[in-house]
């Protein structure tokens, strides 16, 4: 496949190859037969990997892989399920993935303020989603 795709509802595949287009879908299926490698990022509703596949994936919801399936790349998703026997291999953020440089600060401080040195400057911990 080559060119981008946009799907409001599910797309399965259960096929071997590379797809070099953008893809963004309500919900991908990665079929059990299918090694899949991905060269832009993808953009899921949720995803559900029964196969291989290597990608960066953005995820409103929730990204599974299911026994024997790999995954392997870059994952920014609201949560991750990986089966027993299934593996993944890459960087993962969990939660909120478009936090802001500023939002990543404490509250009530400047971003060139500078504590007393003998103060223990403790971060905020940032509210669950």
């Amino acid at each position: 496949m080559r060119g981008n795709l946009d799907s409001a509802g599910p797309i399965i595949i259960n096929t071997s190859g590379k797809l070099p287009g953008k893809i963004s879908a309500a919900e991908i299926v990665i079929e059990k037969r299918a090694e899949v490698q991905f060269f832009r990022r993808v953009r899921v509703g949720t995803i559900e990997i029964r196969g291989r596949m290597s990608a960066e994936i953005v995820a409103d919801g929730m990204v599974t892989i299911r026994k024997n399936g790999a995954l392997e790349g870059h994952v920014t998703a609201k949560s991750i399920n990986v089966e027993k026997g299934g593996a993944f291999s890459g960087q993962l953020v969990i939660g909120k993935g478009d936090l802001q440089q500023a939002e990543l600060l404490p509250t009530g401080k400047a971003a060139g303020a500078k504590e007393p040195e003998d103060a223990i400057g403790l971060a905020e911990p940032l509210p669950a989603t």
